[in-house]
């Protein structure tokens, strides 16, 4: 795979590639690799939720301080925390089991729910206060 690296032309055919071999290791036969992807997945699944939930407490620190006119830090940790998500969920479905695909659907549950709770918080303040 290091090989195939070299005759990679473009952005899309890169992540496609990349997803390819992390599909590849899921299909090991080696306990070992599965063992791994199966952490991987597991990490980013976490890493999904502290991202969602850095984006709420960011959007609720807003209703605690003054109206600025101005972007300020918080906004750029929003805004910074919602870029990350969309690099780690290609990672937690690249390694996601989807012989059980109920268990990953239920992770995915609490940073959804999180974010619809931060945008709904972010709508409000931004139209109403």
């Amino acid at each position: 795979m290091v090989r195939e690296i070299d005759f990679i032309e473009g952005d899309w055919t890169a992540l496609f590639w990349a997803m390819g071999s992390v599909k590849s290791l899921t299909l090991s036969r080696e306990g070992k690799d599965i063992m791994r992807v199966q952490q991987i997945n597991r990490i980013s699944g976490r890493v999904l939720i502290a991202l969602a939930l850095v984006a709420l407490l960011t959007v609720i620190s807003g209703y605690f301080g003054p109206h600025q006119s101005d972007e300020e830090a918080a906004a750029h940790i929003f805004q910074l925390s919602i870029v990350a998500l969309l690099p780690m969920g290609l990672l937690f479905f690249a390694t996601a089991d989807w012989k059980a695909p109920l268990r990953s659907t239920r992770i995915l549950a609490i940073p959804a729910g999180v974010l619809v709770l931060a945008f709904s918080a972010l709508y409000y303040l931004e139209h109403y206060r």
